[in-house]
């Protein structure tokens, strides 16, 4: 999925309602605003409601946030990457990622937006409760803080100069919006990308 012509200046509109189109924007604080507080709600409740101790729920915690990176890694690369041939297919995918490949810059669509992001938050919650029980409380902030990290990452990629030491992540998504947007499919990380070999190789000059 590479758009025809990419656009590094202005932003790109999904829907023709002004209200639709409006949310289906958003900012990294409002995301924030929503997100910190379940995140510190749920290990509040977890540990004094459900007992869960410290020490276990720091274990559960880290291990959320390990696991949204392998999910960030197969949601971008099969989900918003997916071959797409027929209409409805085409604008899934353009609603959901291909937007952002032709409008790269564009800050309001660096995460996603309030009502899906929600929606499938839920979703994801109420079966994580369903496999893991009460560990789900746990398990679920840090889920969300891996989240957190990647669209900020993301965000950052996208609206600032790379940091020193972080300029092979600036550069391997670069690679992956403008030369091989088949590889690179890691943001927050490249350790997915190195172990299934999908990391962006520099082209010979």
């Amino acid at each position: 999925m590479q758009p025809e012509t990419i656009k590094n200046k202005g932003r790109g509109r999904i829907f023709d309602n002004d209200i639709l189109e409006f949310l289906s924007r958003t900012s990294p604080l409002v995301i924030y605003a929503i997100y910190f507080p379940v995140i510190i709600g749920m290990l509040y409740y977890g540990h004094t409601t459900k007992g869960l101790s410290i020490g276990f729920e720091t274990f559960l915690f880290v291990i959320g946030i390990f696991s949204w990176s392998l999910f960030e890694y197969f949601a971008h690369r099969f989900l918003f990457h997916m071959p797409a041939n027929s209409p409805r297919a085409k604008r899934f995918v353009f609603v959901m990622h291909g937007i952002h490949h032709e409008y790269p810059r564009d800050k309001g669509r660096l995460f996603m937006p309030v009502i899906p992001s929600v929606t499938l938050a839920s979703i994801i919650f109420f079966t994580m409760k369903l496999l893991m029980g009460w560990n789900a409380l746990a398990f679920f902030p840090g889920f969300l803080l891996g989240y957190l990290i990647y669209g900020s990452m993301h965000y950052a990629i996208h609206a600032f100069a790379p940091p020193k030491f972080m300029k092979a992540l600036w550069r391997n998504h670069a690679m992956h919006h403008y030369e091989t947007p088949d590889m690179g499919y890691g943001v927050s990380s490249v350790l997915w990308d190195i172990i299934f070999g999908t990391v962006p190789k520099l082209k010979n000059k």
